[in-house]
């Protein structure tokens, strides 16, 4: 861990991120409330691979009730996205998982085993902001067995895990991988979700780095991060594995 931290944070590459592969982001254009067309989908990728990052694994949401992307919808706009990637000779490997939400859609799919998944089978899941979800700890269960991992999407911005931090705890322990944003040590969401992310942090629970990539304000405060030291604390209070899915 000390060899990496010397390696990336010496004044040479001040400002280069220490790792190369971004998990989470909603980069095909039009299914969620991502980019909205082509023209802003390729603006975005030009400003992330600007960043160091070579690779993109991209995660629409699926959400039956407001966004119901399917496994074929989002594989085929993926499909547009690389040719009008290598149409622009845009070198950068743009692969895409899900974002899905715990819904009856999700559960359903988890039965038949047909998720989206990136890497050695994570599966990027979220859910309510404000309430827990009556049969979580089952879910989470139900998806280990059914042989997939877990990755909890941006644990440190759901409000009702804030009341009770012991909720983080209980998650790691039941072997929930964790992806928190790197904007919200900026605050960029609010106060409270920067005082947990930060907490998380200290704790060592940090597993993947996402920019949640929607629109170009995102990356706007995205290079702020970059800049200030908070990717040096990360790295050094926690084993980060984006880079194990290069």
């Amino acid at each position: 861990m000390q060899t990496l931290f010397n390696k990336f944070f010496s004044k040479k590459n001040k400002q280069t991120l220490p790792y190369c592969v971004d998990i989470h982001s909603h980069l095909i254009p039009g299914i969620d409330d991502g980019s909205k067309t082509i023209k802003e989908s390729i603006a975005l990728i030009k400003q992330l691979k600007s960043f160091g990052f070579k690779k993109l694994i991209t995660t629409p949401h699926i959400m039956e009730h407001k966004y119901p992307n399917s496994p074929s919808i989002i594989l085929a706009g993926l499909d547009n996205l690389r040719e009008e990637l290598k149409s622009q000779n845009i070198n950068i490997e743009v692969d895409a998982a899900s974002e899905y939400y715990l819904d009856e859609y999700f559960l359903k799919h988890l039965q038949k085993k047909d998720l989206l998944t990136f890497g050695d089978n994570y599966i990027l899941f979220e859910m309510s902001y404000s309430l827990k979800p009556i049969n979580l700890e089952q879910i989470i269960n139900d998806i280990k067995t059914a042989g997939y991992k877990p990755v909890l999407a941006h644990p440190e911005r759901y409000l009702f895990m804030h009341k009770d931090f012991d909720i983080y705890k209980k998650l790691k322990k039941e072997g929930v991988f964790f992806q928190v944003n790197l904007n919200s040590f900026s605050g960029y969401y609010s106060k409270p979700v920067q005082k947990i992310a930060e907490k998380i942090m200290q704790e060592g629970w940090i597993d993947f780095i996402g920019s949640d990539t929607h629109k170009m304000s995102h990356l706007e405060s995205f290079s702020k991060n970059i800049n200030s030291t908070v990717l040096e604390k990360i790295f050094k209070k926690n084993k980060i594995l984006n880079d194990t899915l290069i």
